[in-house]
């Protein structure tokens, strides 16, 4: 006999939930590829994607039978045992990219708090305590935790909560000679990401990425390669650093990795993994039958040919409609940057009347 649940609707939000969010007026109830109906049955476009973890888009069939088969088998276990599918998607990871060794978690600021742990755990083991200094690039994001939020280079995120972790250097992104200036003997990472993402999508030069490569080198620091929202053939291959031919000491991947469901991996080489003996960290939930189970089918869609090839074929016609829709609507690009299907627009108003999309749904041809 079913329990009829009480409605719910959006003014419930502001009742409820911790004001951190001010999400839209209506409430999705349903998905399905790129769009989304909300609870009067409205269809939409879904433009938010989840905020780049959709990378399959709703339901996707292969996400949904690897999701329904795993339920029915196995949901946690924690660390006190492994289990199959995390055993699977670590060797598919490592398959597909430099890495040894893999740590899974559930989320990107997960993935980045380890991954900065384990910088800061080799420079002490290897070289004394003095060795701690991180080096970030301005207006990068790296997560919402204590640690990952002061790494992050934007004070709007990590102002006001109190004294602010010591040893973060922040330096523009895409200037070598800035970051020459900053890495120094003390310095045991050196963090970027290939291709920024809050700072405007801005793709690394690669002359930049080749010079933290060799400042980490000269001074036994470790590269760390945020791909959180970059990573998962967002860029046309399955890992952004694997188009400069540039490669990291630690990558760390979410958002993406699991299409929807909750997972983060960081990856890294066997010699540094073996830092983090048992204890050192942790997570209760990482690496769950379920979330790895659903990433094994995103690898498998996404890390093939078709698929990449597909990415880098779109990224000359996503970038030409675009052009043409701003000039449609009277919408002047003063600026753009392109990182195959990645890209942000910074636009400016023109002479046209403004013109407002209708929220009524489409009638059928």
């Amino acid at each position: 006999m079913s329990v009829e649940q009480a409605p719910v609707q959006r003014a419930d939000f502001d009742q409820v939930m911790v004001p951190n969010y001010a999400p839209a007026a209506f409430i999705p109830v349903r998905g399905a590829g790129s769009r989304v109906w909300d609870q009067s049955g409205r269809e939409l476009i879904d433009f938010a994607g989840g905020i780049a973890v959709n990378v399959l888009g709703h339901a996707h069939p292969a996400l949904v039978g690897a999701l329904t088969e795993q339920a029915g088998k196995l949901w946690h276990v924690s660390n006190v045992f492994t289990n199959e599918p995390a055993l699977r998607l670590a060797h598919k990871l490592i398959d597909a990219t430099f890495a040894e060794r893999v740590f899974f978690c559930n989320s990107g600021a997960e993935a980045n708090e380890a991954a900065f742990k384990l910088a800061r755990r080799v420079a002490h083991d290897r070289f004394g305590a003095e060795k701690y200094e991180i080096i970030a690039a301005l207006n990068s994001f790296h997560g919402r935790t204590l640690f990952t939020v002061n790494v992050g280079g934007q004070s709007k995120y990590s102002d006001g909560f109190g004294p602010k972790i010591t040893g973060i250097t922040h330096v523009p992104y895409n200037d070598l000679a800035a970051l020459k200036a900053a890495v120094s003997d003390k310095t045991c990472a050196v963090v970027l990401e290939p291709i920024q993402g809050e700072g405007g999508v801005l793709p690394a030069e690669l002359a930049y990425l080749q010079g933290a490569r060799e400042l980490c080198d000269q001074h036994n620091a470790l590269l760390v390669f945020d791909e959180v929202q970059t990573g998962m053939g967002r860029s046309g291959e399955l890992f952004a650093y694997q188009h400069y031919g540039v490669t990291p000491d630690i990558l760390t991947s979410a958002k993406s990795l699991g299409g929807g469901f909750p997972i983060a991996a960081m990856l890294t080489t066997e010699a540094l993994a073996k830092h983090l003996v048992v204890g050192t960290h942790g997570t209760t939930y990482g690496g769950n039958p379920l979330a790895c189970a659903v990433a094994e089918a995103v690898i498998d869609v996404i890390n093939t040919p078709q698929v990449l090839n597909g990415v880098k074929a779109k990224h000359d016609r996503f970038k030409t409609r675009l052009l043409q829709i701003g000039e449609k609507y009277g919408c002047s690009l003063k600026s753009a940057a392109w990182a195959c299907c990645s890209a942000a627009c910074s636009a400016r108003p023109g002479r046209a009347r403004p013109r407002t999309c209708s929220t009524r749904p489409r009638k059928k041809a």
